[in-house]
Formats: C-alpha cells, structure tokens, sequence
C-alpha cells in the first residue's frame, strides 16, 4: 500500500551565524520545529511505513545543543565543556535542515525503492523556515 506520512519533532538549542551582521550573529537559541514528510510502500505484514520515533531519535540529538559553525573559534573554547554540534558553514535554518536531511537518509531506510523522504522544513521561528524537498518535487 502506497503511503505518505508525517513528523514533525521540536527541539531546543543555541547557534550563532559567524559571518552574519546583524544580531544572530551573537549566540542565542530557538525553538526548533522540524516537518518531515516521507512516502512510500507499508511493510506487508505492519502496513508501517516508517517508525515515528526513528525520526524523533535522529532529530532530538539537537535538542540542548549549541549548533555552530566549524570554524567558529568558540568552538574550541565551549568544546571543553560539552559537546558542539558544527557545521560545514554558519548553521542557518538552510543549514540546518540539510544536515537532518543528510542524516535522516544515512540513518534509516530512506531514498530507497520502499521509502523516500520528500520534505523537511526547519522552522527557526513561528515565522522563518527553510524547506528542502526531493529533486523533482
């Protein structure tokens, strides 16, 4: 059976955009709401297409996190304390969402014949999100 499902997962967690001039470039922090969106086959004998919560895992390894870029020099300075989320360039919603996507597809058994995600929004704020959707969407 052809389905399509939804999940959306929120979490909490600082960032700061490096090479921005304005206020976010001081650290702050966000409530993060995450949409996924997958389709594909159910299993024939679960008519599952995916487990929720293997989303939500993925996702919640954000939550309470400070998310910077890996060139920012407070890294070296925080990573004494806790652990840092970094990456490749400012972590921007832009950013951000390419990296749960990269991760939502490494992680479980998507962009597969059964199951394909096709959407992923990162909302910032209740007003600012980016969006990636699946090449030919």
């Amino acid at each position: 059976m052809r389905c399509c499902i939804y999940k959306e997962v929120f979490f909490d967690a600082s960032h700061r955009l490096l090479h921005y001039e304005g206020k976010c470039r001081n650290l702050h922090g966000h409530r993060w709401r995450v949409e996924v969106w997958i389709e594909g086959e159910t299993d024939e004998v679960t008519r599952i297409l995916m487990d929720y919560n293997l989303i939500k895992t993925v996702i919640e390894r954000f939550d309470h996190q400070v998310i910077l870029n890996e060139t920012d020099p407070m890294v070296d300075c925080l990573t004494r304390y806790q652990t840092v989320i970094t990456t490749p360039g400012d972590p921007s919603s832009e950013m951000i969402s390419s990296r749960i996507w990269d991760m939502l597809c490494a992680e479980s058994p998507l962009n597969t014949a059964v199951a394909r995600l096709t959407r992923l929004r990162v909302w910032e704020s209740p007003s600012c999100c980016a969006e990636i959707t699946h090449a030919g969407q």
